[in-house]
């Protein structure tokens, strides 16, 4: 399939794509902060420069994209149809070298957090993997009969989303991805 741009306009469009601050990595950096963690960000003394790191709990943070770091079982890591080998080695080198950092920040020492893009707005999902947590409001626990998600609404003064653990959601949260899949003991409040 020939591509429908030029050559001079797709390197363009490729250049925006950015590897730092991200829609994703704000909406986890918004969430952090809310739940009172402090961070630094993109340090360069650290293997792989990660995203998020914290510093207090010795734990760093990767937000990855779905695409490009190939999360298993969600729809958003699509394999492009044309150019095929070229993708399955690209996407293969992100994955080998996602590894080969996270080892080297665990022999470190250090605690690897890795969140994808598909749950970076649903921080019910990753925030309790965080150390210095004992609960989070609105999370799923074992033995409960309620599933709850915390919700964000907009903003009344500003048009950012806002994240307000107040106002919880009672609905049932549709999986984006395998990882996401909520046991079957925990049932949705109507």
């Amino acid at each position: 399939m020939v591509d429908s741009l030029s050559r001079k306009h797709r390197s363009w469009n490729m250049s925006r794509i950015r590897s730092r601050d991200t829609g994703p990595e704000l909406l986890v950096r918004s969430a952090l902060h809310r739940a009172g963690y402090r961070f630094r960000l993109h340090r360069k003394d650290l293997p792989g420069r990660p995203d998020i790191v914290l510093p207090k709990y010795h734990t760093v943070v990767f937000v990855h994209g779905c695409f490009w770091h190939r999360h298993k079982g969600c729809k958003l890591a699509y394999t492009p149809k044309s150019r095929v080998a070229f993708w399955k080695k690209k996407f293969q080198s992100n994955v080998d070298r996602d590894r080969r950092k996270a080892r080297a920040l665990r022999q470190l020492g250090w605690h690897v957090i890795t969140i994808w893009e598909c749950h970076a707005d649903r921080p019910t999902f990753w925030l309790r993997r965080l150390p210095g947590r004992s609960s989070v409001k609105g999370e799923a626990r074992r033995g409960d009969t309620t599933y709850t998600e915390q919700a964000y609404v907009p903003s009344r003064t500003t048009n950012t989303r806002r994240f307000r653990p107040d106002n919880v959601l009672r609905r049932s949260v549709t999986p984006r991805c395998a990882e996401e899949r909520i046991p079957a003991n925990i049932r949705s409040i109507r």
